[in-house]
């Protein structure tokens, strides 16, 4: 009876902790209160890597809004900019912006200044990004470069050149972050160094800008490959040429091509629209209590990426032990 009663109470603990920890996550997992704008009249917002996807969708929904919109395009000539320009009001600016030059974001710098509306700068956010898919050893000490350079160098260059004004205006700064920030994934070495680390810098950016005013905001999207064009899309043949001699014999031919099937059909099966995506950018751009992080998946995802860190490593290293991808590869490699 004494252990029934114990595990009874040892349960209750648990159970009220757990209540309790989760009421105390929801009460601070949002920003203390501060300002908002009900509409974007007289505010100006800057968005990066805006030729196509989650960009070219926020800066419709913004211009729609009344914020003067400078929608920062790494192809201001290009189908997808001149298209966005075509479909919004005189209040949207095409600016060329291509996160990885100095020159292009002083220049940026320079026109939004001259193009304040009243109110000045209310947010910026960085969107621009690129993505990529292979194992460590098949990758280059460029692609990592390349990989960093854009996601977060060109989140840090641009963050740098636009504070003061972000800071004038006691205003947002929000950054596209993914779930591979923290969610260990076969295949996704590169792409996950650079958003770990501008989670990093978010997360310290935000901690300094509590003093000012300014609030920080991460957007952490799941599988939103086919509502955007993000995804490098590449050819067994592509990834085989790449290896030297003695990592073929490691990674052999018929793995790379599995690889390839795996990725894409993974791709294949995830959101098909950015909906949920843009209306969490929105959010964290007008809202008065914008929260630090948006987790964006399905409910069922959602519930084990919020576990996922907290996790002991070594269950979280087991995770991908679990699909049918990874036991094949166990099987294959070094095979003729």
């Amino acid at each position: 009876m004494n252990a029934i009663f114990f595990v009874g109470l040892i349960t209750g603990i648990v159970t009220i902790s757990a209540m309790f920890l989760f009421a105390l996550a929801k009460l601070f997992s949002r920003h203390g209160g501060g300002g908002h704008v009900q509409d974007g009249y007289g505010y100006a917002v800057l968005i990066t890597g805006c030729d196509s996807g989650f960009g070219y969708e926020l800066a419709q929904c913004l211009d729609h809004k009344g914020f003067v919109v400078f929608a920062g395009c790494l192809s201001p000539e290009g189908a997808g900019a001149q298209t966005l320009a075509t479909e919004s009001s005189s209040n949207l600016k095409i600016l060329k912006l291509d996160v990885t030059s100095d020159e292009d974001v002083q220049r940026a710098k320079k026109i939004v200044q001259e193009n304040l509306p009243d109110k000045g700068l209310w947010a910026v956010v960085n969107n621009a990004g690129v993505t990529d898919w292979a194992e460590i050893e098949w990758s280059s000490i460029g692609d990592f470069r390349n990989m960093v350079d854009i996601n977060l160098f060109g989140a840090i260059r641009t963050s740098s050149a636009f504070l003061p004004l972000i800071r004038a205006s006691r205003g947002r700064m929000v950054y596209m972050s993914s779930i591979f920030a923290f969610f260990t994934c076969l295949n996704m070495g590169a792409y996950s160094v650079s958003k770990r680390g501008l989670e990093a810098f978010a997360d310290c950016l935000r901690v300094e800008m509590a003093s000012f005013g300014v609030k920080v905001s991460i957007i952490q999207p799941g599988n939103f490959g086919q509502a955007t064009n993000i995804l490098k899309i590449k050819t067994s043949l592509e990834i085989w040429e790449k290896l030297d001699e003695e990592r073929k014999q490691i990674f052999n031919r018929q793995y790379i091509d599995l690889a390839n099937q795996y990725y894409t059909a993974t791709c294949q099966s995830g959101f098909k629209n950015a909906d949920m995506v843009i209306d969490a950018m929105l959010h964290a751009v007008t809202a008065a209590r914008p929260k630090y992080r948006y987790l964006l998946a399905s409910a069922t995802d959602t519930f084990f990426f919020m576990l996922f860190p907290y996790l002991p490593t070594v269950l979280t290293d087991a995770v991908m032990s679990f699909s049918s991808m990874y036991a094949k590869r166990v099987d294959m490699l070094y095979a003729k």
